[in-house]
């Protein structure tokens, strides 16, 4: 059984676009939607892509801009320019 990559994010204006982009970089998300927050779970590996995220925003993103609505995270993190990605490693 594949351990689950998980983020939850505050329930903002600021996270929204972030939320829009894992859920349409990440068919098999499964959202649960929580009075101040998200939490986005995903078998394996949960990607958020700068370039979706700049789309829905309409401006340039930097991944690291995700510290500012992060609440919390499951998974081991691998990050550059253009990725977020959470995973589970063995």
């Amino acid at each position: 059984m594949t351990q689950l990559a998980s983020i939850t994010l505050m329930r903002n204006d600021d996270a929204r676009p972030i939320i829009d982009a894992i859920m349409a970089d990440n068919p098999d998300v499964c959202v649960l939607n929580m009075p101040g927050a998200v939490k986005l779970d995903c078998d394996g590996r949960l990607r958020v892509n700068r370039a979706s995220v700049e789309e829905r925003m309409g401006r340039a993103w930097s991944p690291q801009e995700i510290q500012l609505v992060l609440v919390s995270m499951a998974g081991n993190l691998e990050e550059d320019d253009d990725q977020f990605t959470l995973s589970w490693h063995k």
